[in-house]
């Protein structure tokens, strides 16, 4: 290391730019420096750097102050590298990193709800109609099926064999009646009987025998009394004593179930 050597009037020491305490610190701190660098740095660089301005007198005065800003700077570091590690206020909390993929998934879940329940209401909205339609096809049969009904009555109806107004078209009207109702009697043994009874007249009376003077005279083709008629009178037929073939039904009613048939009459009964 190089060592300064002054020239000159010593009593230039004395002046007010001396060096002072903290230049020849400085200068030791930069000895120091120097002497750890490598003899090639400390020989190319302490002539034009470190001591001509450690003890210049110009200079000094700067160099104390340039040292104690430095020791400043030295002094404020660690406290702005402290304030830079040391703990920031509270800001507004990060958002969690997790919170995203919990939210997708809630979206998810979200939109597959809603698309199970459209799923949901398209179907009951179609099983309604279905069943709307169903409803709407099966009354449209029962009126077809009614209609058909209606048309084979009315084809029966047509069908119907038509008798004469007369005894032997009574009687004939009156057996196919009495086979459906399963009674029994003959057109000849109907025929004889009506003959006896009224001679063919249906609003033949008895107004002389026992009937009569007991307040119930016999009536019709066949002289058959009210409560007689009302007992052994058949459905599908007029209820009135009067009607010919009504009356011949009830009266061959009355005397399968007294005599065993019509056909067994040969008198009054």
């Amino acid at each position: 290391m190089r060592v300064p050597t002054f020239s000159g009037d010593s009593s230039r020491l004395a002046k007010p730019h001396k060096l002072s305490a903290a230049g020849l610190a400085a200068v030791g701190a930069a000895s120091m420096v120097l002497g750890l660098a490598a003899p090639g740095q400390v020989e190319a660089g302490a002539s034009s750097q470190a001591l001509p301005a450690a003890y210049s007198a110009e200079v000094t005065g700067g160099q104390n102050k340039q040292t104690t800003d430095g020791l400043y700077a030295q002094q404020e570091a660690p406290a702005k590298a402290t304030e830079a590690f040391a703990p920031r206020e509270k800001t507004a909390p990060v958002a969690d990193k997790k919170a995203a993929p919990k939210t997708a998934k809630t979206e998810v879940q979200a939109k597959a709800k809603a698309e199970a329940q459209t799923k949901a209401e398209s179907k009951a909205k179609a099983e309604a109609k279905s069943k709307a339609e169903t409803k709407a096809a099966s009354e449209r049969s029962g009126e077809k099926t009614a209609d058909r009904s209606a048309e084979r009555k009315s084809a029966s109806e047509s069908k119907k064999p038509s008798y004469p107004n007369n005894v032997d078209g009574w009687i004939r009207e009156a057996l196919v009646i009495m086979e459906k109702n399963d009674i029994p009697g003959s057109y000849e043994g109907i025929h004889r009987n009506i003959m006896r009874e009224s001679g063919g007249d249906p609003k033949a009376i008895n107004n002389w025998d026992i009937n009569a003077q007991n307040g119930i005279p016999s009536k019709g083709l066949l002289q058959v009394i009210p409560p007689t008629f009302d007992a052994y009178h058949v459905e599908g037929t007029e209820k009135d004593l009067y009607d010919p073939v009504a009356n011949i039904v009830a009266a061959c009613n009355y005397a399968a179930d007294r005599y065993g048939s019509m056909d067994n009459v040969d008198s009054a009964y």
